[in-house]
């Protein structure tokens, strides 16, 4: 049975109650054994968690050559980019992938917009700038690292609210982003009920292992009694 009547009391209840490695684990039982985003994908202080749902965002490098095209996805200064950033809705999750590892695809102008929206923060499988200012936020960020060079002649937006890969990982709008410091998943919108509610046992399954153990429970005898560890 669901605890929660609003994504904003589910998001609330995900960051205080669960972690990234119980909800992988439940969604591995499930047959979703892919959905991690990139291993290097991390927190920009250890401390941060996030919980949204995605607004998927492609980004794509350009060349002179494209900007020939007269594509306004192209040639327009970072591609519609500023549209993407102007439509993240309360709980929702800045995601980007699909340019190289040559500039930052977020920095901390965009991080006050998506803050004066109640954007829930930044994924993003690239860089981020403006690392200084990013601290001072209170905002989540995760990413690959920092690196100041800009995606401004670089790189462009050219789709938002579409399906996106990281890997073997694909992303469709809507589905729940959730990081911490161990990082970050996606967790599909058809499963997400399943999900939550059976990482949410699993979480006061394992307060109850934890405290056999401490009793004096063998971790041969806490598994065979609680089939969790």
């Amino acid at each position: 049975m669901n605890t929660w009547n609003s994504d904003s009391e589910l998001f609330q209840m995900m960051k205080e109650t669960l972690y990234t490695a119980v909800v992988g684990d439940i969604m591995d039982t499930l047959g979703y054994i892919h959905q991690f985003m990139p291993s290097n994908i991390r927190p920009l202080k250890d401390d941060m968690v996030l919980a949204g749902r995605a607004m998927t965002v492609l980004e794509a490098d350009i060349s002179n050559e494209h900007e020939k095209l007269g594509d306004p996805r192209l040639t327009a200064p970072f591609g519609i980019m500023f549209e993407a950033l102007d439509d993240l809705k309360e709980n929702e999750v800045y995601v980007c992938s699909g340019s190289s590892y040559n500039y930052a695809v977020a920095g901390e102008l965009m991080a006050t917009r998506a803050k004066a929206l109640n954007a829930a923060g930044f994924a993003v499988n690239g860089f981020i700038r403006d690392t200084k200012g990013l601290l001072n936020m209170d905002i989540p960020v995760f990413s690959t690292g920092s690196y100041a060079q800009d995606q401004g002649v670089r790189g462009r937006v050219i789709a938002y609210r579409v399906p996106i890969c990281m890997g073997n990982l694909t992303i469709n709008p809507g589905d729940i982003i959730f990081g911490d410091i161990d990082g970050v998943l996606v967790i599909p919108q058809e499963i997400e009920n399943e999900v939550i509610t059976k990482a949410y046992d699993k979480v006061c399954g394992e307060h109850t292992v934890a405290e056999a153990i401490r009793n004096g429970m063998s971790t041969q005898e806490a598994f065979k009694t609680f089939g969790i560890m």
